[in-house]
């Protein structure tokens, strides 16, 4: 079909056409009539080209600007639920980076449409970029190996602890897209399951979304990659049956099948499986991650204290201030001593800090040990903001009511840290605690070391989100209105080991938490030295906390 051309040009066309020709002689001639006739026709046909393009652009439009109006107004119903969803989550900034440059823009482009190009151009701030969607595809991967999702039930939107009706199924599309992102960074053992959806989704469900040839050449390396040369042989022999113009599939043929025959001549094991096997996970971080994983999916892993040692009570703690109000407390450990205070904080409360922090949230640093400077990590995938004591009257009547049911004093201790972690959002196992190598931990504070940690959690969340401790085997799951709370090191100021923690991924749902960690400085009478050490030795308490199981705890 010819380019449609607006009318007003084709006038511009033939007047200047008319000048450069200089002829004036067009009418004189039955045949030179014939041409104009044939031309208007041509006009004719050009502008009802145009015209139809037109309406069917239009039409496309009123169809994205329905479906868009439609996803927002569901999802703006229950934020948070819609978007504590990873496959919504993920969908949603594929629909506004790889959907949008493919779908979307090629409609809005248009000379005609400048103004409402002009009017979304000034809202692309708001939109997520490239490195959001890579973001967004790593925080699915990592909920996948957290939970032990299959990618085929991620693909039909049956995920545990996530509403069924609420998960979208993925497309063959969608499921390549987070394939190759894998593929891309070298990540075949997640890039294969993906393409595997992928091709299973176009050869059962006829999805064409994505071209077949494409999704097998992925594959094929991924499986190579992976160690399974049978298997990578055998889709390359599909590849062939449906191209043999590409002279890189004949020697990647060849180079599989000596391969095996090497393989065979050495006497080694080759798979017999067309299925590729489930590879190991080149990405594993030791014993202590699986049992970390395994807390994070409410597995039990550690035999439980007594039961005498866990009690309820209400407690005053001998201040008056409590009297009339006493604290309801849990202790869930121990040794180390970790206690719950259960309804701590009332909703009006959480919802000032949460506004509060809103504007104030950033990606979260970890303190670097060598140089003590604030840097991204991986580990850490959270947005977290700084509310300081004068901030806000309910800042500094948290601050107040933490110091009553602590007896330590605040003082010195950090600023109110708000965190937000969303889809996938977690913190890796660490210490809250600075050991005696990481001298410049908080030299820059000047208050020592951070004694004690108090964990608000304000918000409960649909699935995922625990508080695990790997070396006791405690998971704590997040109560909206309760609180964590710990000494990270012993009162002859060593610490303590055992109170290696992290946060797990959230799988569904949106984790806020409010922590407060206090530091040794301004606790010398609230919390003095025994007479004799209460800590164990370094190499026996390492052992007691590890019990032969973890070979790197850092």
């Amino acid at each position: 079909m010819m380019h449609a051309v607006p009318i007003f040009t084709l006038i511009i066309i033939v007047q200047c056409h008319r000048v450069v020709e200089g002829s004036g002689e067009k009418f004189t001639a039955i045949i030179e009539l014939k041409k104009v006739l044939h031309a208007e026709r041509d006009i004719a046909n050009e502008i009802d080209d145009y015209i139809k393009a037109e309406e069917d652009r239009l039409s496309k439009l009123r169809r994205i600007s329905a479906d868009y109006k439609k996803h927002s107004h569901d999802a703006l119903l229950d934020t948070e639920r819609y978007l504590g969803n990873p496959v919504n989550a993920y969908l949603l900034v594929k629909r506004f980076t790889i959907d949008w440059n493919n779908i979307v823009q090629s409609f809005i482009s248009n000379s005609t449409i400048q103004e409402l190009v002009n009017k979304i151009n000034t809202r692309q701030d708001d939109f997520p970029d490239g490195d959001d969607l890579s973001g967004v595809i790593t925080a699915l991967l990592r909920l996948q190996d957290t939970y032990q999702i299959p990618a085929s039930k991620i693909a039909k939107g049956e995920i545990a602890g996530v509403d069924g009706d609420k998960t979208p199924e993925l497309s063959a599309a969608d499921c390549f897209e987070l394939g190759r992102a894998s593929y891309n960074v070298g990540d075949y053992y997640h890039a294969i399951p993906w393409m595997q959806e992928t091709l299973d989704r176009i050869t059962l469900l006829s999805d064409r979304t994505v071209n077949k040839v494409t999704v097998l050449d992925y594959l094929a390396f991924s499986i190579y990659k992976q160690g399974n040369i049978k298997y990578a042989l055998d889709l390359t022999n599909q590849l062939l049956e449906i191209d043999q113009s590409q002279e890189r599939l004949f020697n990647n043929k060849k180079h599989y099948e000596e391969l095996l025959e090497a393989k065979a001549m050495n006497g080694e094991p080759i798979s017999d499986s067309i299925r590729n096997e489930q590879p190991s996970n080149q990405y594993q971080q030791g014993s202590e991650f699986i049992v970390y994983e395994k807390l994070c999916r409410g597995e039990d892993t550690h035999p439980q204290p007594p039961a005498r040692v866990l009690v309820c009570s209400y407690e005053d703690f001998g201040r008056p201030w409590l009297k009339y109000g006493p604290i309801k407390q849990e202790v869930v450990y121990d040794k180390p001593r970790i206690i719950i205070f259960h309804e701590i904080m009332t909703n009006s409360e959480m919802d000032r800090i949460k506004e509060l922090a809103g504007p104030r949230l950033n990606r979260a640093t970890i303190q670097n040990s060598l140089t003590g400077k604030l840097e991204f990590a991986n580990y850490r995938i959270s947005k977290s903001a700084w509310l300081k004591d004068e901030l806000d009257p309910v800042c500094n009547k948290i601050n107040r009511r933490i110091r009553q049911i602590t007896g330590l004093s605040v003082d010195t201790a950090e600023d109110l840290q708000v965190v937000n972690y969303g889809i996938g959002g977690h913190y890796e196992p660490h210490f809250d605690f600075a050991r005696k190598e990481e001298k410049n931990a908080f030299k820059s504070l000047g208050t020592g070391n951070r004694i004690a940690t108090l964990i608000y959690y304000m918000s409960d969340v649909q699935a995922g989100g625990a508080t695990v401790f790997p070396y006791i085997g405690l998971k704590l799951w997040p109560v909206k209105g309760a609180a964590a709370f710990w000494f990270n090191l012993h009162a002859s100021g060593e610490g303590d080991y055992l109170t290696r923690h992290a946060a797990c991924p959230v799988l569904a749902g949106s984790k806020w938490v409010c922590n407060k960690w206090f530091h040794e400085r301004g606790q010398e009478f609230l919390r003095p030295c025994k007479l004799r050490p209460d800590h164990p030795e370094p190499n026996e308490e390492y052992l007691v906390a590890t019990k032969g199981r973890f070979v790197n705890s850092e």
